[in-house]
């Protein structure tokens, strides 16, 4: 499947060294098609270590395991279900990092989701298992990170899943899929074409873009820097907090109708651009807007060397592909993308929740970046 018009004709296929398992399987060469299939109508580490927090969720819901359960989106999903009365499974990683307090009354199992030995053993233990939610993704969107995380790691959950007879899997996607270019997006998408092929109850849920991906530069408008804006500020979405983005996708499990479907998701705002959530931010602050553009010309320019030097210098093939992830965040809606007319249309792109992104950025300003740190998906 190459994707990717590279002169050195680097392609953007799983490396050779994620088939060589025996549950792994060929990317399908139609994952491209899966961008907009059922979305075409318009949408209304292997120790063994278990670490338990306080148990207090009734046992009397589905019993599931959450994978990603220690990431911005995963604990989240994990305390919504144990709120509900589900008894949840959380799989985390072997770290030194306390755990997040969201999984209190979860038991916290240490698993590596790369590793099939390590999930089937210290994930799913031989234990009957309702649903799996998975919440794993690439933390950089780096070419192989991507094929690693977002596509061969949850081939073996599914596996995994499949093996210990589970019968419901919720996936965690991205409304970014509906128009792939990125080695992420392909990622994604050739993992839900799988799952769709499965037998299970599957559903995808692809949310517009998170408050905490809107919040980098927040510290910038507090210290009386200009609002950077990548062109003209145009682009639009309709951002979901964790919350609300939580609560949805535990309705998932819990509403049949839900079952074998696509589902793009969004927050209460109406569409805001670029352009609108600096001024928002200026207002929160009293400060007068003040604004800085950035050319796109000059992602232009930077993705083609890029390209060439990475063809001598395989390293720089992931600073390409950033820079790529950049460009593509600039000038893309994160919008439901109708497929009869190729546009994005912000009136037809589901909602749901309370949470407001002016609440957030109130909520940022006041008490500071704890807990929506950006790590590498810091981009805007």
């Amino acid at each position: 499947m190459g994707v990717l018009r590279r002169k050195c004709h680097v392609k953007l296929t799983p490396p050779a060294s994620f088939l060589l398992d025996a549950d792994q399987w060929e990317v399908p060469t139609d994952a491209r098609a899966t961008a907009t299939e059922g979305a075409a109508r318009r949408p209304g580490a292997g120790s063994g270590i278990r670490r338990s927090a306080t148990v207090t969720a009734s046992h009397h819901g589905l019993r599931i395991i959450v994978a990603g359960a220690t990431g911005y989106i995963g604990r989240h999903v994990a305390r919504e279900l144990i709120g509900r009365g589900h008894r949840v499974v959380s799989l985390a990683r072997a770290t030194r990092q306390p755990l997040p307090p969201e999984l209190a009354g979860s038991e916290v199992r240490t698993a590596e989701v790369c590793d099939s030995a390590s999930l089937a053993r210290e994930g799913f233990a031989g234990e009957p298992v309702d649903a799996v939610v998975s919440c794993i993704a690439s933390r950089s969107g780096g070419i192989t990170d991507a094929w690693r995380v977002d596509y061969a790691a949850n081939r073996k959950l599914l596996a995994a899943a499949r093996a210990a007879g589970v019968r419901q899997f919720l996936l965690l996607s991205a409304i970014c899929v509906q128009k792939p270019r990125l080695a992420f997006q392909h990622a994604k998408l050739a993992f839900e074409q799988a799952l769709q092929a499965s037998e299970l109850n599957w559903t995808i849920v692809r949310p517009t873009a998170f408050y905490k991906s809107l919040a980098g530069q927040v510290p910038r408008v507090r210290a009386g820097k200009p609002y950077l804006l990548f062109g003209d500020g145009g682009t639009a979405c309709r951002p979901i907090s964790e919350r609300d983005l939580a609560a949805f996708m535990a309705d998932c499990l819990e509403n049949p109708s839900r079952q074998r479907r696509i589902l793009p998701i969004g927050g209460p705002d109406p569409a805001l651009t670029a352009r609108e959530r600096g001024e928002l931010l200026f207002e929160l602050t009293g400060r007068r807007p003040r604004f800085r553009r950035i050319p796109i010309r000059l992602l232009d320019t930077l993705i083609p060397t890029l390209d060439a030097l990475a063809c001598a210098a395989p390293r720089l093939s992931d600073k390409a592909e950033f820079a790529r992830i950049a460009r593509y965040y600039a000038t893309e809606d994160m919008l439901w993308l109708d497929p009869a007319t190729g546009r994005y249309d912000a009136a037809a792109t589901p909602a749901t929740g309370r949470d407001t992104l002016s609440d957030f950025y109130r909520r940022v300003l006041r008490e500071g970046m704890a807990g929506q740190e950006l790590g590498e998906q810091g981009i805007f």
